[in-house]
C-alpha cells in the first residue's frame, strides 16, 4: 500500500479542524506516541491530533482518506500486542480530550461515557451510586475505555463477570466517510440486524474510532473473602482449579503466580512502590492461587470457603491463608497486579496472553517451560486461571538480541502451537496488533482471515485505518 504524504496544506486543515492548539508535530510529543508497552518497539508519527469531538473525529478521518493517509486511534498506551502503534507513520488521534463521564443512569443501571475516561475512574464512579463495572485490567488506573474496547480487556474479575464485551449495549463510532453513527440502541436485548456493537469489540481502531459508549452497570457486591493458596508445583494449582469448578463454586477471581513471579513482585513492591508485601515461599511451594469470593452474604462466602479449603485437601498444597483485613486483601491484590510491571522492571520481556480450556492448563505449562529449555530462556507464568487465560512473559535476561529477534520468536511460535493444539487461541485481552499478527494463521483458518478482511474493506476500503495491525 502506498500512502501519501502530510503537506503543509492537509496540516492546515488538521489544525482547522482540531483546532491549532490540538495538533502537535514537535519531537516530544510524537516520541511520546511512538510507543506503548509492548517490548521496545518505536514508530515515529509524523502529526498527532487531540481532537474534542465526535464530528473532530470523523472529519481527520475523511481528510484522511481522502489523502490516503494512514491513521492510528490511541487510548492510554497501556497495550501489550502493538496496537496503537502508528507503524506507517501518518497521524495519530489522540483521545484524551474525551474524559467525561456523560451520565450515570440509576434507573436503567447504564453509563454514557467518551473513551477517553480511565477504567479506574469510571468504576468509581459508578461505585458512588452502589453500581458496578466489572472488567479490571491491570492497567485500570491509566488505561482508556476505548482501548479496552479496541482490545476486548478482561481482568481478574472476568471470569466470573465476563469482559468488557459483555458490557457494551451501544457505542457512537466514527468512519472514514466522514459520517457518524450508533451501532445499535440502549436496550437489553436486541435482535435488529447485524450486531455492530460486537463487531467494533476487539476490533483494534480497525474499522472506525470509538467517540461514546453506553455500558451496563451491575448492583455492586458489598463484601468478599479473599484466600491464597501454595501449591508444590504450577500443574497441581492448575488441576485445583477445575476440582473447584467442579463443586459449584463461582469465584469472582482465580488468579494464578509462579513462584518466580512472586519474588520479582514483591521486590518490585517494597524497592520501587514502598508498599512492600510479604508472603512466605517455603521450599517446596512453586506457584499460588489468589482466590476472591464476593457476593452480599458473609454466610453464603464463608460457606464456599470452606468448601474450597475442603476440595484442596484432594491436592498438594501448603496451609491456605485467609486476608484477615481490607489492608491484606489489597498487599496480596497489590501482589498480583504488579506482577507484569515486576517482570518488566528485572528484563525486557515479550508479553504473550493465550486462552486454553482451563482443564488443560497444566498440560500449557508444562509444554510451555519444556519450549523454554529447548530455546533457551526463562519464562513467567501468571495469569486469570479460572478462565484459562495465561499470562506467560519470557524474558530477556542475557540473551543476545539476535536470538531474541529470531530463534526466541520460533520458540514462541511453539508456544502458539501447543496452545491451538490444546483446544485454544492466541489472545484472550491483549489483542493481536503487531505481535501477533505473524501467528494468526496458526489459530485463524485462510477463509476466515479472508471474510475478516472483506469486512475490514467495507468499513475502510483505503486502509487508512490502523494498517498492519491483525492481519
Amino acid at each position: 500500500m502506498k500512502y501519501g504524504s502530510i503537506t503543509e496544506e492537509v496540516l492546515q486543515k488538521l489544525k482547522s479542524i482540531a483546532g491549532a492548539e490540538h495538533v502537535f508535530v514537535d519531537e516530544e510529543t510524537l516520541t511520546i506516541h511512538a510507543s506503548d508497552h509492548t517490548e521496545d518497539h518505536v514508530f515515529m508519527p509524523q502529526v498527532v491530533v487531540m481532537p474534542g469531538t465526535a464530528e473532530e473525529v470523523a472529519a481527520v478521518l475523511k481528510l484522511c482518506n481522502d489523502h490516503v493517509i494512514p491513521v492510528t486511534p490511541r487510548g492510554g498506551g497501556t497495550g501489550l500486542s502493538g496496537g496503537a502503534l502508528p507503524v506507517k507513520g501518518g497521524v495519530v488521534v489522540a483521545m484524551k480530550r474525551f474524559n467525561k463521564i456523560l451520565e450515570i443512569d440509576e434507573l436503567n443501571l447504564q453509563a454514557t461515557v467518551e473513551p477517553g475516561v480511565i477504567t479506574e475512574v469510571f468504576q468509581d464512579a459508578v461505585q458512588e451510586k452502589g453500581l458496578f463495572y466489572p472488567p479490571d485490567p491491570s492497567s485500570k488506573g491509566s488505561c482508556f475505555l476505548g482501548g479496552n474496547l479496541g482490545e476486548n480487556a478482561g481482568g481478574p474479575k472476568a471470569v466470573k463477570y465476563g469482559v468488557t464485551r459483555d458490557y457494551v449495549l451501544n457505542m457512537q463510532v466514527a468512519l472514514v466517510t466522514g459520517e457518524v453513527i450508533w451501532t445499535a440502541a440502549n436496550v437489553l436485548k436486541n435482535s435488529t440486524g447485524y450486531n455492530l456493537t460486537q463487531l467494533m469489540c476487539g476490533s483494534e481502531g480497525t474499522l472506525g474510532i470509538i467517540t461514546k459508549i453506553v455500558f451496563k452497570l451491575r448492583p455492586f457486591p458489598k463484601k468478599d473473602v479473599t484466600l491464597l493458596v501454595p501449591f508444590t508445583t504450577s500443574e497441581e494449582a492448575c488441576r485445583a482449579i477445575s476440582g473447584i469448578y467442579m463443586a459449584g463454586i463461582t469465584p469472582s477471581k482465580m488468579e494464578f503466580v509462579e513462584r518466580e513471579a512472586i519474588i520479582l513482585t514483591m521486590k518490585y513492591v517494597d524497592e520501587v512502590l514502598s508498599q512492600p508485601v510479604s508472603i512466605e515461599l517455603p521450599e517446596n511451594i512453586n506457584a499460588h492461587l489468589i482466590i476472591e469470593l464476593d457476593g452480599n452474604d458473609d454466610e453464603v462466602l464463608m460457606t464456599d470457603a470452606e468448601k474450597i479449603v475442603e476440595i484442596l485437601e484432594n491436592y498438594e498444597t501448603g496451609e491456605v491463608y485467609f486476608a484477615q483485613s481490607a489492608e491484606e486483601k489489597d498487599g496480596l491484590w497489590r501482589l498480583r497486579k504488579n506482577v507484569s510491571p515486576a517482570v518488566n522492571s528485572y528484563t525486557l520481556t515479550k508479553a504473550e496472553d493465550v486462552v486454553v480450556p482451563r482443564g488443560n492448563l497444566p498440560k500449557l505449562i508444562t509444554a510451555i517451560k519444556e519450549i523454554g529449555k529447548e530455546y533457551g530462556f526463562n519464562s513467567v507464568c501468571f495469569g486469570h486461571a479460572g478462565d484459562g487465560n495465561l499470562h506467560i512473559n519470557v524474558m530477556k535476561e542475557q540473551i543476545s538480541d539476535a536470538r531474541w529477534n529470531k530463534e526466541i520468536n520460533e520458540g514462541i511460535a511453539d508456544i502458539f502451537k501447543a496452545v491451538v493444539d490444546l483446544g485454544g487461541t492466541l489472545s484472550g485481552e491483549h489483542g493481536i496488533g503487531i505481535a501477533k499478527r505473524p501467528y494468526m494463521h496458526l489459530a485463524v483458518g485462510e477463509k476466515n482471515l479472508d471474510l475478516m478482511r472483506g469486512i475490514k474493506s467495507v468499513f475502510d476500503p483505503k486502509g487508512i485505518l490502523n494498517p498492519e495491525k491483525i492481519f
